[in-house]
């Protein structure tokens, strides 16, 4: 076995690798750019060696700096990670006239499978089903145009060595497909250094559906089971889980099969994911096979209970698979909640800053059997786990260089509506400060009707929120308990402060037992009747709660009984009440005296101001292009400039018809949020 790894990656996944690394007792080498520094990964390993700028295409995916690290550290594997040199069959070849092993699958595999066009070519010569396209170079956006025509709209662009959402784009007509054409291409060059580009019939409500393969060289290749990866945002998926809840076992049968049949088609050894598109009908057709390890692999995992990166690193070595197909079994459910610095009532942009607060839930450990009857990692600690791969800290950076993801939270139970509880519970008690994130998005897709029915597509987000997240609203139930809890908590509040004031010693009786808590714009008068254990919260229509919990002012995250069940507030103070945060509502929930109650109706409401007259920055991010000019006459819809942030670039179009009066900026300026771009007249 090898003594010591060099992890070419960063945050979440150079994080993951390390600690089983460590629990092999392998020693681990990190790199690190300008930017990560002070990094969770660079802090974790054993060693780090520095690399260069923060940009990673001087840093990160610069073969010869990374062999540089290699040579300097004595390291004996790479682990790659995913992204950046995961499938660069330049890296695996220098690895190999190293003489050091490359955790992931022969240059070859890497070669025929990396290639999105070539792929297809031999996954239809294996007997895989494909989807219908155009598998040729593409010259320009009018042949893109061409070509699309001829396949028939909708189309999907996709560039031959992306993967993760990058370089990928759906066009509905011939203006689309010429700015998704040249989008494609350069956040290809960007991202991965190859700006190829093909386009393939785009599948409407469809199910992304994936394999897990696993293969040594002693001529073993296995699959575990599948992953559903439907619920998607651009093209990246946000929320996996494994099993899916669509397929049969006729269908996880075949599909595992004609995953296989490609692995070995092509030499394949190591972890792998074949993906497919799949219908309504439970038809499936090949989409791509990524070769390398996935983000969403801890769900497989989970339900598998084997080590995907440990099994890696053994098959590097030269070891065989220590269990056969008949061993896997898949036991429980497991869910993903990826956690994004992307601010979602601002479309999902990208967000930068510092995290001033940063506290996951703990993490539980409970899992399925492994085929030797023994628990993977600690004993089980109760019927659910919780898992939380991370690369960031309380007090760290979230860079506008790298990819926005700050973590990957995980839920496992032995059944589907388990999985989605623990993963509402886990998402309540995780706390992220200073920057915009995901989290409340994420917590309202779990509270959705039709994600807990397992009725989904790739189209899920797109016709759920088609206006883009505005933040969700409690069922009446819902907000019920929460003013409970808001009466019980106000009441605390104010004992609190008739202490502190000194007024009187028998302080409970200057806090009054009528309130009116008012949330989502409505009232609930309660009379709240409290002992030393808790407060009983009467309401209007004769219904009382019971509120017990140890929360007390300045407290950030409330833990809660109401009338029994669990309560997770995240809470903060405004004048007259609180700002609390649960299952997806971002709540300003006020408790008044039922004087101050009655004199708030009557208060006019604040407007915010006029910004129609400025196009403003979403996000912070570097002007790419600006498409117009002073004096310029636009259309609603029109594109105005493209911004890059976070490797993606993003097309700003006009929202009503105008004339351009000023332009603020020019090309390769750096933009905060809301700075002025365009001023019109």
């Amino acid at each position: 076995m090898f003594k010591k790894l060099l992890i070419a990656n960063r945050g979440e996944i150079a994080c993951r690798v390390i600690k089983t690394a460590r629990k092999m007792g392998i020693a681990t080498v990190a790199v690190y750019s300008d930017a990560d520094r002070n990094a969770l990964h660079v802090k974790m390993a054993d060693e780090a060696i520095h690399i260069g700028p923060a940009p990673a295409s001087e840093s990160y995916i610069v073969i010869d700096k990374i062999i540089a690290a290699i040579k300097q550290s004595g390291a004996e594997a790479v682990h790659p990670g995913y992204g950046f040199l995961s499938e660069n069959m330049k890296f695996a070849e220098a690895l190999d006239k190293l003489g050091v092993a490359f955790v992931g699958p022969p240059t070859g595999a890497i070669e025929a499978m990396g290639d999105k066009i070539t792929s297809k070519k031999i996954a239809a010569e294996a007997g895989v089903s494909t989807v219908p396209g155009y598998m040729g170079l593409i010259a320009d956006a009018e042949e893109a145009v061409k070509i699309s025509n001829e396949i028939g709209y909708p189309v999907m662009i996709k560039a031959s060595a992306g993967g993760g959402g990058k370089g990928m784009r759906i066009a509905w007509n011939d203006t689309e497909t010429r700015e998704g054409f040249q989008a494609s291409k350069n956040e290809a060059k960007s991202s991965f250094g190859d700006d190829r580009i093909f386009i393939e019939k785009f599948v409407t409500q469809p199910r992304h559906i994936e394999i897990q393969v696993l293969a040594d060289s002693h001529g073993n290749t296995l699959y575990l089971g599948e992953r559903e990866c439907s619920i998607q945002r651009r093209n990246q998926k946000v929320i996996e889980e494994a099993p899916s809840p669509f397929l049969d076992a006729e269908t996880r049968r075949a599909m595992g099969e004609q995953a296989c049949a490609l692995a070995r088609a092509v030499g394949y050894t190591s972890a792998g994911t074949v993906e497919f598109i799949v219908d309504g009908d439970r038809n499936f057709y090949f989409l791509e096979m990524n070769t390398r390890l996935q983000v969403e692999h801890p769900v497989t995992e989970l339900i598998t209970g084997i080590d995907l990166v440990e099994q890696m690193i053994r098959v590097a070595a030269g070891e065989k698979l220590p269990f056969t197909q008949d061993d896997i079994k898949l036991t429980g459910w497991a869910m993903e909640s990826r956690l994004y610095a992307e601010d979602p009532y601002r479309n999902f942009l990208p967000s930068i800053g510092r995290l001033t607060r940063y506290r996951p839930p703990a993490e539980v450990q409970a899992g399925p059997l492994n085929k030797t009857g023994k628990w993977q990692g600690d004993a089980p600690t109760g019927e659910t786990a919780v898992r939380n791969d991370t690369g960031v800290f309380e007090g760290g950076e979230i860079s506008m260089f790298y990819d926005p993801m700050i973590a990957k939270l995980c839920t496992w139970a032995p059944d589907r509506l388990g999985a989605i509880k623990a993963m509402r519970v886990a998402l309540d008690g995780f706390e992220v400060e200073g920057i915009g994130h995901n989290l409340p998005f994420l917590s309202a897709v779990m509270e959705h009707d039709r994600f807990v029915s397992g009725n989904i597509t790739t189209a899920f987000i797109a016709e759920e929120y088609p206006e883009g997240f505005t933040g969700a609203r409690l069922a009446d139930d819902a907000a019920q308990r929460v003013a409970a809890a808001a009466a019980a908590m106000h009441r605390v509040a104010e004992i609190r402060r008739t202490r502190v004031s000194g007024r009187m010693d028998n302080h409970e009786r200057r806090v009054g037992h009528d309130w009116v808590v008012t949330l989502q714009g409505q009232d609930f008068p309660v009379t709240i009747a409290a002992d030393h254990d808790g407060a009983t919260v009467s309401f209007a229509d004769g219904q009382a709660m019971r509120v017990t919990s140890d929360w007390t002012p300045g407290d950030q995250l409330a833990r809660l009984m109401v009338d029994g069940a669990p309560l997770v507030l995240k809470v903060g103070k405004i004048p007259g009440g609180f700002r609390i945060r649960t299952r997806g509502a971002d709540l300003k929930v006020h408790v008044r005296t039922p004087r101050q109650a009655e004199l708030a109706r009557l208060m006019p409401e604040k407007l915010p101001p006029d910004t129609s007259k400025f196009l403003l920055c979403p996000m912070p991010g570097l002007i790419v292009k600006i498409d117009v000019e002073v004096g310029q006459e636009v259309q609603e819809g029109q594109a105005l400039c493209t911004i890059e942030a976070m490797k993606m670039e993003n097309i700003l179009r006009a929202e009503r018809r105008g004339v351009v009066g000023a332009i603020t900026c020019a090309p390769g300026d750096s933009l905060a949020v809301d700075q002025i771009i365009i001023e019109f007249a």
